[in-house]
């Protein structure tokens, strides 16, 4: 799914007026009744208070639409019009005078001075957040701040339009008091980019898009800065088996990391990559993990260095199609050494992760010799000591794009909502849960996309499919384990099971049986 900015919105805002030949006000309109239908099919009418805070924007004026269909259907709405400015929109003050032909009380105007004797709110009622919209460029005033914490000690139920009001689309919020917590965000047409940044996330709990109707030639031809990944995005990556293929067709995977007391981390990359669909795979590890490895996975091939604990001079004489590199490596002086004289000789494809990603933040220099689209997988202290500290997850994504474009590699920012950036574009994963905060998990999303890579998916795709894969199969074997039991061994364990996920297809609701009665 592609994330729109906010200028390609106004943009696509502006194409649909024109093409479709109706005005914004109708436009507006359209918002409004998707937004009431969203409401009226959940509520059924139910008489629980439903306060609309209204704005004197575009955003107030699809709350004004909004609070009349409610009033038209005799929902219990109280509408306010936080009225802070001289500034009114046009479409705002049209459905001003609309909404005060069919309501018996009219919106009630709070002047930005006065107390909020007028603005009772239980925890039982509903808020309606349409304050301010995507076209916010500054802080809100002490009394808005001030308004938006009653919403607060309120503890009603808080539905935000298109954003939550106080933040921003493109930059950091300075104070959190700034902004409405939503417990949900109906956004318009496509997500928000700060819906999964980790700074910004937490200000709408769930979030949902409602099509408007912009312009589908506008939609389908404009091309964004960021994707959003689900499994609409993958399912046209997956790659078939054919009936005579044999495991040769599938590549082979070099696994090379490992130090003493850490060869479980090349055992966790191992079977992830077998359990990818990898070929073969061989492990390049210290001798001390020879027996442990040969036992524990009998499908994996074992080569060991000369030295007994750590990786000291890496000599192999198999062709990979890709190399695993830095999982559980350790960052001593000599592995160190014998990493620079690795990069200098060597033509596979990468993926660094773990003390991989450590050695060439200590030597920035060897990053020079990363083959093209090398893969490079950090968590967040690791992306720090690579390309140094940022302010706000903005200036973050700004970082990471140049840091691409300078080595011509693919970054993976792993987190809640990991990211892939290539060049200038995002890639936004939507699988995966808090319990793959866990020890060995990055070890076996390093092992997936070395898996995907040795059957021949390019090496973008491979990266934005394996993390899917890794999310999606943590998803899945949740059910069983819980956030605090999960553990890297059972991703593993579930990604034939994410794979055939894939290929599911959505319940259907059941048929009620129709009974015929008997004549008495």
């Amino acid at each position: 799914m592609k994330l729109f900015s906010k200028e390609q919105i106004y943009q696509g805002d502006k194409l649909t007026t024109e093409r479709q030949k109706i005005t914004s006000t109708d436009l507006m309109e359209r918002a409004g009744i998707q937004i009431f239908n969203w409401i009226h099919t959940r509520m059924q009418g139910a008489q629980v208070p439903i306060h609309v805070f209204c704005g004197i924007g575009n955003n107030g004026g699809d709350g004004l639409v909004l609070a009349r269909h409610l009033v038209t259907h005799g929902y219990n709405v109280v509408t306010y019009i936080v009225n802070c400015s001289d500034k009114r929109s046009k479409d705002f003050l049209i459905n001003y005078d609309r909404i005060k032909n069919v309501s018996k009380e009219w919106p009630k105007m709070l002047s930005c001075k006065n107390d909020f004797s007028e603005v009772i709110i239980k925890e039982e009622d509903i808020i309606v957040d349409a304050v301010f919209g995507i076209g916010l460029n500054r802080p809100p005033n002490d009394w808005v701040k001030a308004l938006f914490e009653q919403f607060r000690i309120s503890k009603a139920f808080t539905l935000s339009i298109d954003i939550p009001s106080g933040l921003y689309t493109d930059k950091s919020v300075a104070d959190e008091k700034d902004v409405v917590n939503a417990n949900y965000t109906l956004s318009f047409q496509s997500p928000k980019l700060v819906f999964f940044l980790p700074e910004t996330a937490k200000y709408t709990v769930q979030w949902e898009v409602l099509d408007i109707g912009i312009d589908r030639e506008y939609l389908i031809n404009t091309d964004t800065e960021v994707e959003l990944i689900s499994k609409n995005e993958v399912l046209p990556l997956y790659k078939p088996r054919q009936k005579f293929s044999h495991k040769g067709d599938f590549g082979h995977v070099l696994i090379l990391g490992g130090s003493y007391g850490k060869i479980g981390a090349v055992n966790l990359a191992s079977r992830s990559a077998l359990s990818s669909g990898a070929g073969l795979v061989t492990a390049y590890i210290p001798k001390c993990g020879y027996h442990s490895l040969q036992t524990s996975i009998p499908e994996v091939m074992v080569v060991t260095d000369g030295d007994e604990t750590h990786i000291a001079n890496i000599s192999f004489d198999i062709e990979p199609t890709v190399i695993g590199v830095g999982v559980g490596l350790g960052t001593s002086a000599r592995t160190a050494k014998t990493f620079e004289t690795f990069l200098k000789s060597n033509k596979a494809p990468l993926v660094i992760d773990a003390d991989g990603i450590n050695l060439l933040s200590k030597k920035k220099a060897l990053l020079k010799l990363l083959p093209e689209q090398t893969i490079i997988t950090p968590h967040p202290k690791e992306l720090e000591r690579l390309i140094g500290k940022w302010s706000n997850d903005f200036e973050k994504l700004e970082k990471v794009k140049d840091f691409s474009k300078k080595y011509n590699v693919i970054v993976l920012i792993k987190g809640a909502n990991s990211i892939t950036v290539y060049q200038d574009k995002f890639y936004i994963n939507t699988t995966g849960n808090p319990g793959m905060a866990t020890a060995g998990s990055g070890d076996v999303l390093t092992g997936i996309i070395s898996g995907l890579i040795a059957q021949g998916y390019e090496h973008l795709s491979a990266t934005i499919f394996a993390v899917y894969l890794h999310g999606k199969s943590a998803d899945i074997v949740l059910e069983d384990y819980g956030y605090q039991s999960l553990i890297a061994s059972h991703i593993i364990d579930g990604v034939g099971k994410a794979y055939m996920d894939l290929f599911k297809q959505p319940e259907q609701p059941k048929e009620v049986e129709q009974k015929e009665e008997t004549p008495q």
